[in-house]
């Protein structure tokens, strides 16, 4: 779609003749750039007629000398249905998923930079429901939920979405935020996992709002989406922890301020903690971690635990390893604290709040947790399914991004092991 062109007005004085007044009865366009005097040119998809459109489709819009202005759709019922633009003016989509064996008419408008209108009007059918297996979506962002600034938006997908449908999945998943703060979706490796996030950190008091519009979605030859998932939640405060295999210290940092220095006690050289930039993923006042059938099984209850990984690795009260916090690693490749300790820091975090652990033997593999904060941006940027535009960086004021974090892409099935 072109740009619209502000027009500058000169005022020119003219000198009162009998010629130049007969000047006025001209084309007062004449004078005007070739632009502005076009008519709109407007196309509209689907097309007239077509048949066994995806619930999943939306309005398609393409104009030259112009912009839309209007549409309106409707259904065999004459229901309207409401629908919203697309950032980038391609298309509208229908808020509400279509339903199959239905037919629906939108009437399109579009305004030209000269001022004239033009309308097109299409009618199609949707699809019969599809019978082929959906593609499980879980979405990892709660409706009205206060989350960290690190929160990334994660759908994870079971089975995986294959590499060559990942660009139509994700133009189906939508984030809007307020104030507008842009990014992009990054795919884990294997498909298992897609992440929303900034460059930077989301600014305290941001409101996101999320939508994973996959309901029927043709996703591959062989499967469709499960679901319209919707949610919208806010970012409050900034809270950092930042743990130190070698002085067995955690900092806990608010608003860029150090609060307080707790000490740790880290999975022990069998069972190391994973070093890298982690996001809290849960949190629970009590749990249990059990781990029979593992090649180191047993069971214990815990208080006040805060999930990091998918494998297993938390933050929690461990009241029978402090004569080791801040000297000796004994875990299972938890993070032990106090009890009085692990329970203050409950009222402190948030789901969504950065955990960044260094000098441990085992760097975070990809995928075991929400690990969209482990890689520098223009690798994160690289995971896109879509073109990401290039002026999208962190801004020069954000800390330093990490480097690149090698490793594998785990099932994101949570895992009850701890210790």
């Amino acid at each position: 779609m072109m740009l619209r062109r502000r027009l500058t007005l000169l005022a020119v004085s003219v000198a009162a003749a009998p010629l130049a007044l007969g000047a006025c009865t001209g084309d007062r366009r004449a004078g005007q750039p070739a632009e502005a005097r076009a008519n709109p040119e407007l196309s509209v998809t689907p097309a007239e007629g077509t048949r066994d459109v995806p619930v999943t489709g939306e309005i398609g819009t393409m104009v030259k000398h112009g912009q839309v202005t209007a549409v309106r759709i409707t259904d065999d019922k004459g229901a309207t249905v409401a629908a919203e633009p697309r950032e980038d003016g391609s298309g509208w989509v229908p808020s509400r998923t279509l339903e199959p064996k239905r037919t629906y008419t939108a009437e399109v408008t579009a305004t030209g930079h000269s001022g004239k209108t033009v309308t097109r009007r299409t009618t199609f059918t949707t699809q019969p429901k599809s019978s082929k297996p959906a593609i499980v979506s879980t979405l990892y962002f709660a409706d009205d939920r206060t989350y960290g600034t690190a929160m990334p938006v994660t759908v994870a997908f079971d089975p995986p979405i294959p590499k060559e449908a990942r660009a139509d999945v994700q133009r189906r998943l939508f984030v809007k935020t307020d104030p507008p703060q842009p990014g992009t979706w990054s795919w884990v490796s294997d498909g298992s996992q897609v992440y929303y996030r900034a460059p930077d950190f989301w600014r305290p008091g941001t409101s996101i709002k999320v939508r994973a519009a996959l309901e029927g979605l043709p996703i591959g030859k062989e499967h469709v989406g499960d679901a319209d998932r919707r949610a919208t939640s806010k970012i409050g405060r900034q809270v950092e922890l930042e743990i130190d295999n070698a002085s067995k210290q955690m900092s806990v940092i608010r608003d860029g301020k150090l609060l307080r220095k707790l000490p740790v006690s880290l999975g022990k050289p069998s069972t190391p903690t994973s070093s890298g930039k982690m996001v809290i993923m849960e949190k629970h006042e009590f749990t249990t971690f059990d781990t029979r059938g593992s090649a180191d099984p047993y069971v214990v209850d815990v208080e006040d635990a805060q999930r990091l990984t998918w494998g297993g690795e938390f933050l929690h009260g461990a009241p029978w390893s402090e004569g080791d916090q801040g000297y000796t690693n004994v875990s299972h490749g938890c993070t032990n604290l106090s009890a009085a300790n692990a329970d203050w820091l409950m009222g402190i975090t948030q789901v969504g709040d950065l955990v960044t652990v260094k000098g441990t033997e085992v760097e975070l593999d990809e995928g075991n947790g929400w690990t969209a904060w482990n890689v520098s941006w223009e690798q994160f940027a690289k995971g896109s399914a879509l073109p990401v535009p290039a002026g999208l960086r962190p801004s020069p004021t954000q800390a330093p991004d990490p480097g690149a974090v090698a490793g594998g892409s785990p099932e994101p099935q949570p895992s009850a092991s701890g210790g």
